[in-house]
């Protein structure tokens, strides 16, 4: 079997089964109704061409003349070019964007038109991505889109690093500008339009003015140029005090008419390059960044600036991030909270905003967390248009070294009745687009992870049509990415619905928000991090209760920014479903849950059930093995089983703290009593010593042994005390930053296994150079003979700052999650 490198993620066209090709029409040619080759029309036909011959082996010429085409043939133009042939649009009602194909034909000729050009190409991607999983059934469908703004927004720096990046450097930027090479943009937008998303941000909402050198200008022209033959217009995010840092005026304020004529010449220049810029974006008083609030002036006063700028230019909007909140609350004011800052900053303005100001709102009330109810920022614009903003970028969610199919959860925030005026009111029927934190890089995964790409595809599929399955989606993906073998479409389906409920389990349940570090990297377990700070993602956990009161009566507030029936649920303890329940209410961990269990025992189950079904993941993808090329296989296994390790981690540091934390013991008397671990500190050192860990939960017993510098190595023996017998064994180690530490262990000075600390080589996720929760990891040994009584050693050798650190190791009979 060959390998793949992922390049083509779900467009890679595989070979069908000659029994299969067998049962599809042979077509003679390819009938293209535009001839112009920078036209979306004209690329269809050329991925008609491509992906046929792929496909099904079919060699097809393009044709231009209708009177010299053959039958049967593939006809792909607009409607317009379709009416000049004498054929009529079906009678369905086409929006902007929308496409009809027709397979149904009584010639075998195939009809594929657009409303628009961009509708031919996203007509000619649903035929192919039909014939690509053998769907060879006649149908005569009319699709449209459910919105008409459907963008990705890239955060990719000017120097080619990527905020919140994790499948290497920028396709767009390197050192300060433009790339030269085209190639991966253009790939880019295929993968892009074949899900019908229409718009890409090329930069990082923490914006550069130095975009606007003149040699950047006319890199971003190349941009367009490359990513307009496949329907996809780019947008710029801007800097707010562009005028000041840039253009060297004494101020940004957006009433000053030298700062307004500044942006007006910028903009101009900008549309000289790229006339059909999609718009601007703009994160302002956000997390430090500077905007009109930092002149005195209101948030709409900055919007509209920007928008009388693009007025001239067409449908070029501004999208203006709704994402602005005080990093520096006091947590001891108990209403004090970051869940009402967009209803308190923009319900005020409703009404205020130009035409062409979209308010762009994150899904939920806090920054993309693993569950939030639906921001009431929704219920509050009467005026303003509003895109939902999400992330296929995991930021929160293990950051592409977890897969996480994140399509459930925004299923549930677009199904979720806002009931405004008490009228249905499904998040999916008020908002006018969608808008999503988008990561790819340079690799060759495009996004880190190869099963993780499966989040750009279903955003893409719920952009067009917010009723979209998501197991439909990640079924209709596998076949197109991987295999048509039935095996492996239902072993990923399997992995991915049940992953998004098993990070929430072993991260933070019950509504608590994702228990990472959200003063460092936003990735490992930190559940102490969230209070102390200004931050405002408050747990507002003590020794007794946990959980932050949101209620009207004795809290924020926040529950009554929602409509009324909504907030009728929040507020009543009673009627907030349990998974909400730390989210609007502060209560004794001892509080009876609608399971009956308390509090605290289901934090110390869920999080032993989430870590135990991460350990499926790897048997479950085990079962591919020949299914699918070995590249990709070794990939997602190595991916998986380090998601399995590091599942374990998060559920130790979240119990362990709230153990300590509300000394409450877990009625199975799992929590710190670990009875096949073997603590590093309590074994036989030399050239190792004993250090604490911060925080303390991140380390089993909250300690650690590095070696005493980073010249020698260190030596750890232990005695096993277990019963003779097939075990695996596991080593908890930290793989920070700073070095490649090297390690071997050794079973009565048996060479059982050998590995590196070089985990920022294989894994993209933001790494820490300390020993704490982001860190720690595990790798496994498996099927291992032990005789009670043998000698375990670990031979550890620093490098660099990285002092061959080590937690403990588990020996597990066959069978036993640690």
């Amino acid at each position: 079997m060959a390998l793949e490198s992922g390049i083509d993620g779900w467009l890679r066209y595989a070979e069908l089964p000659a029994s299969l090709c067998a049962k599809q029409h042979q077509y003679s040619s390819i009938l293209v109704l535009d001839e112009f080759q920078t036209s979306p029309v004209y690329t269809a036909a050329k991925e008609l061409q491509d992906g046929l011959k792929r496909i099904l082996g079919q060699s097809l010429e393009l044709s231009f003349d209708i009177t010299a085409a053959q039958q049967p043939s593939i006809i792909v133009g607009t409607v317009d070019a379709f009416s000049k042939l004498g054929v009529d649009p079906p009678s369905e009602a086409f929006k902007a964007d929308g496409f009809y194909l027709n397979t149904q034909l009584t010639n075998a000729s195939v009809h594929i038109m657009g409303e628009s050009e961009r509708g031919a190409l996203y007509g000619t991607f649903e035929f192919l991505m039909r014939l690509a999983q053998g769907n060879f059934d006649p149908v005569s469908i009319v699709s449209n889109p459910s919105v008409s703004i459907r963008w990705v927004n890239q955060w990719d720096n000017l120097d080619g690093s990527i905020e919140r990046g994790y499948a290497g450097p920028s396709i767009f930027f390197r050192d300060g500008e433009v790339v030269e090479d085209m190639t991966r943009i253009a790939q880019f937008a295929r993968l892009l339009s074949s899900i019908r998303l229409n718009a890409v941000v090329v930069n990082n909402v923490n914006a550069n003015p130095k975009l606007f050198s003149e040699k950047n200008l006319r890199g971003l022209q190349r941009i367009a140029d490359t990513m307009r033959p496949w329907g996809i217009r780019i947008g710029i995010s801007l800097y707010f005090d562009s005028p000041r840092e840039f253009g060297g005026l004494p101020t940004a304020d957006p009433l000053d008419p030298d700062v307004i004529s500044w942006w007006q010449d910028i903009t101009a220049k900008v549309f000289e390059k790229v006339p059909d810029l999609v718009g601007y974006t703009i994160k302002a008083n956000s997390e430090g960044q500077p905007g009109p609030l930092t002149y005195k002036r209101t948030l709409a006063d900055g919007a509209n600036m920007f928008a009388r700028a693009l007025q001239p230019y067409g449908n070029a909007i501004v999208m203006y991030r709704a994402f602005v909140y005080n990093h520096h609350l006091d947590e001891s004011v108990w209403t004090n909270d970051r869940a009402n800052a967009a209803v308190d900053y923009f319900k005020d303005l409703d009404g205020e905003f130009e035409d062409n100001v979209i308010c762009q709102i994150k899904f939920g009330p806090i920054d993309f967390q693993v569950r939030e109810p639906p921001s009431p920022l929704f219920a509050n614009l009467r005026k303003t248009k509003f895109v939902i903003e999400t992330q296929v970028a995991q930021e929160y969610l293990g950051q592409q070294s977890h897969y996480v199919y994140i399509a459930p959860l925004w299923k549930e925030i677009l199904d979720f009745d806002m009931r405004i005026d008490g009228q249905p009111s499904a998040v999916r029927d008020i908002v006018c687009g969608h808008t999503n934190v988008l990561n790819i890089g340079s690799d060759t995964t495009w996004i880190g992870h190869h099963l993780s790409l499966s989040n750009l595809y279903a955003y893409g599929r719920m952009t067009w049509d917010p009723l979209s399955d998501p197991v439909d989606m990640i079924q209709d993906w596998s076949r197109l990415t991987f295999s048509l073998d039935q095996t492996v479409v239902d072993t990923i389906t399997k992995i991915a619905m049940e992953s998004w409920p098993t990070y929430e389990n072993h991260s933070g349940n019950l509504g608590i928000q994702t228990l990472c570090d959200i003063i460092y990297t936003h990735y490992g377990p930190s559940p102490g991090s969230q209070d102390g700070n200004g931050w405002g993602q408050f747990t507002r956990a003590t020794a007794t209760s946990i959980g932050v009161d949101r209620t009207v009566a004795t809290g924020s507030g926040n529950a009554g920014q929602y409509p009324p029936e909504v907030a009728a649920i929040f507020e009543d303890i009673d009627k907030t479903p349990d998974e909400l329940l730390l989210w609007f209410h502060h209560v004794p961990y001892t509080h009876c849950l609608k399971s009956g269990k308390t509090v605290i025992q289901h934090f110390y189950d869920a999080h032993y059930e989430g870590a135990a079904n991460a350990q499926t993941f790897p048997k479950e993808w085990s079962k591919l093995k020949g299914l699918i090329d070995d590249h990709r296989f070794n990939h997602v296994a190595f991916k998986l089983e380090y998601q399995a390790g590091h599942a374990l981690v998060w559920r130790d540091s979240v119990n362990n703290f709230y153990l300590a934390k509300c000394r409450i013991p877990d009625e199975k008397n799992r929590v710190s009593n670990y009875q096949w671990r073997i603590e590093a500190e309590d074994m036989r050192l030399s050239g190792y010593k004993i250090v604490p860990v911060t925080p303390a939960e991140a380390a089993s017993g909250g300690k650690a042994i590095i070696t005493e510098s980073n010249q020698n190595p260190g030596t750890a023996m232990a005695k096993i005390p277990y019963p003779s017998g097939k075990y695996d064994i596991a080593v908890n180690y930290f793989d920070h930053t700073g070095g490649t530490s090297k390690y071997e262990i050794f079973l009565n000075n048996q060479v059982i296994g050998r590995w590196s600390g070089n985990l920022q080589e294989k894994l993209g996720h933001d790494f820490s150079e300390y020993l704490d929760g982001h860190s720690a990891t595990r790798i496994t040994f498996r099927g291992v003979m032990v005789e009670s009584g043998d000698i375990l050693k670990v031979v550890g050798e620093p490098n660099g700052t990285e002092l061959a650190p080590l937690d403990y190791i588990s020996i597990l009979p066959e069978g036993i999650v640690d």
